[in-house]
């Protein structure tokens, strides 16, 4: 049994408040370097499960969540692992990491209305919110879960994961390599696009990586891209674990056959021309879920989940 966890930033809080001690010339937490290092969190669920088979760490920013699952998948698949517990965790709500990301202009400055803030694919969207939490899978192959009598809950279909390769922070703007990406997880999941019911988007409302997702999505689906939702407007923007939260709404959307609302959607970014699900929520029928994440560095991963056997 495996673990894989992501994670973009790691023991930022720790990172800043030991640092501050060691410039004050006070003494720092002698564990500082195990609280730190981003694949303690793996380590640490290791330790706990008694788990000894391959124990990894992804940081791909806001990709790490999609990939740490989608790289599970593929453990699994080829005979590393028998099952893996996968998925993303961060804690970055920190002083320091919003001053950061607010220097870099990325943050929303609705600050005065704070629960209205994250607004993905809105016409007013100024930046996201920094979100904070976990979220995993645990992943096997269908026949060993069944022959355990595991309830399952969905099966991923395909997984894509490549790079633009264009800027540090910015998406490229005609979203090519989300494109590439989306096409390699429906290629791998062996389905073509009109197969897919509905797409959970990265969506983080900032206005640039909205508007490159939805070109992205047009290059891929055409005229009749599938009903959207994006979890970020209820949930902020969780870094490295954002794709795994992701994987679980749409997990939960294939079960219920709703599709949720994406939180704060008021007026449609006229340049978007998406169907975004917003308002309330939306019955669907149990089809492939095609959920995207893209981080900055210009880290792409895209997974298509879908409902498990009758």
């Amino acid at each position: 049994a495996g673990v894989i966890v992501g994670t973009g930033i790691g023991g930022i809080s720790t990172t800043f408040e030991e640092g501050t001690k060691h410039l004050a010339g006070k003494p720092t937490n002698p564990l500082v370097i195990p609280m730190v290092m981003p694949n303690a969190a793996a380590a640490g669920i290791a330790m706990q499960a008694g788990w000894t088979g391959p124990n990894l760490t992804v940081a791909t920013a806001c990709a790490s969540g999609a990939h740490a699952i989608g790289e599970a998948v593929n453990l699994v698949a080829h005979g590393g692992a028998d099952v893996v517990l996968a998925g993303g965790a961060e804690a970055a709500v920190h002083r320091f990491v919003v001053r950061a990301f607010s220097d870099l202009t990325a943050l929303s400055t609705r600050n005065d209305d704070p629960e209205r803030a994250s607004r993905p694919f809105d016409a007013n969207r100024d930046g996201f919110v920094i979100g904070e939490g976990a979220a995993f899978l645990v992943l096997e192959a269908l026949d060993v879960a069944l022959a355990r009598g595991a309830a399952v809950h969905a099966l991923v279909l395909g997984y894509g994961r490549n790079t633009d390769a264009y800027h540090l922070v910015m998406p490229e703007p005609e979203g090519r390599g989300a494109a590439a990406c989306m096409a390699l997880a429906l290629a791998d999941a062996g389905l073509a696009p009109d197969a897919i019911g509905s797409i959970s988007a990265h969506g983080t409302a900032t206005p640039y990586n909205d508007a490159a997702e939805a070109k992205a999505l047009h290059a891929v689906f055409g005229a009749t891209v599938p009903p959207v939702t994006a979890t970020k407007g209820a949930v902020g923007h969780l870094i490295g674990a954002a794709g795994a939260v992701q994987a679980v709404a749409a997990v939960l959307s294939l079960r219920h056959g709703t599709l949720p609302p994406t939180a704060n959607l008021e007026q449609l970014d006229p340049d978007v021309d998406l169907d975004v699900v917003a308002g309330t929520p939306r019955p669907a029928d149990p089809a492939p879920i095609l959920s995207n994440s893209f981080a900055f560095g210009g880290h792409n991963a895209s997974l298509v989940l879908g409902p498990p056997p009758a």
